[in-house]
């Protein structure tokens, strides 16, 4: 009488390790495709996590000299915020709105002129061949940025939603990010606490470098614009300076309503503003940068570039703005959690994160 069988536990364990294998890999799959279709959200929780940084800016050295509460602070910091806009909105308010209205009508009307002088020339009409895919593409975004403005009570909302979560992230730091470590484990909290503060050290220090960049940036170039002669100098100057905070590609975008004015001016005031946002470009890459970012996080330009690319694909126009920030954010992370705990590379050293020996 044959014997029976007898069960084969190795290949029902590797039908289970299969199963197993492919429930995981179904599960990240559902849980990274309900993450992209989250990302406006998360991109609206980092852009709270921006404000309450820039509040904590003001709000820290505060709590540090006069030992004021953290709630007190973050409503001083605020009403600075409201007092700087308000005292701007005063002083060139008026100014900026008629020259930002006056550049929307002149723009379009220097685009046909330079148009037109490029098709009356050979050379030109191919250049204009050239750029169809450029000026495609520019005629997306343009319609993209009308539907943009047809919602802007949408905006206003959400900015609104923005600032007021940035607040009460400002108000209560220690508890926002103690309430995030929660859901991890007890026996890594310690060092995900570190890592935190290193990235918030990060954004602060790298923030306070971009204003200030973006201010001398747009003065140098509203200083040259109207001693040059080209119109609404104003406006070209804050939207250059505006533009300052999307690297490589913001600098560029802006150039281009100046150049196209200065072109009705005719071709020596083409030149000049060429060479100016030229000069200022390399002023700010080889002076300015170099010297507001002195001992504060930096991010590889290559990593910029390479974030702005990436993170605009997923994520979208949120995406392209918070680029530099969020890129800074997760190189200190990796740096961290990777290059240090996990391969020990003692060269190291994350943006953000204190000098052991000056502390």
């Amino acid at each position: 009488m044959p014997e029976p069988t007898a069960p084969d536990p190795l290949g029902k364990r590797a039908v289970g390790l299969i199963l197993l294998g492919a429930a995981a890999l179904v599960g990240a799959y559902m849980v990274a495709q309900l993450a992209i279709r989250l990302s406006n959200f998360w991109m609206l929780i980092f852009g709270s996590v921006l404000v309450a940084v820039i509040l904590r800016s003001i709000a820290d050295p505060l709590v540090r000299r006069t030992r004021l509460s953290d709630g007190l602070a973050t409503l001083v910091a605020v009403l600075v915020v409201v007092a700087v806009v308000g005292a701007i909105s005063t002083l060139f308010g008026r100014a900026i709105a008629i020259q930002v209205s006056a550049l929307a009508e002149r723009v379009p009307e220097a685009w046909d002129y330079v148009r037109g002088e490029l098709e009356a020339s050979p050379l030109g009409d191919q250049l204009l061949e050239a750029a169809g895919a450029a000026a495609s593409q520019a005629g997306r975004a343009l319609a993209l940025a009308q539907r943009a403005a047809t919602s802007a009570l949408a905006g206003v909302t959400t900015l609104l939603l923005v600032l007021v979560a940035g607040v009460f992230l400002a108000t209560k730091p220690a508890a926002a990010r103690e309430g995030a470590l929660s859901l991890a484990p007890l026996s890594v909290r310690p060092r995900l606490r570190e890592v935190m503060n290193a990235c918030g050290r990060a954004l602060k220090g790298w923030l306070k470098a971009q204003l200030i960049s973006m201010i001398l940036v747009g003065t140098l170039v509203g200083l040259g614009l109207w001693l040059i002669g080209v119109p609404s100098p104003l406006a070209l100057a804050l939207l250059t300076g505006v533009a300052q905070f999307v690297p490589v590609i913001g600098p560029i975008v802006s150039a281009v309503p100046a150049l196209l004015i200065a072109a009705t001016q005719g071709p020596h005031a083409l030149l000049l503003t060429l060479a100016l946002y030229v000069g200022v470009s390399q002023l700010e890459a080889n002076l300015i940068t170099p010297l507001v970012q002195k001992n504060v996080a930096s991010l590889p330009v290559v990593l910029g570039i390479f974030a702005v690319v990436g993170l605009g694909t997923i994520f979208g126009p949120l995406g392209v703005l918070f680029a530099t920030p969020l890129a800074l954010v997760i190189y200190t992370a990796v740096t961290m959690l990777y290059r240090q705990d996990v391969l020990h590379d003692p060269d190291a050293k994350a943006p953000g994160e204190q000098d052991p020996a000056s502390t």
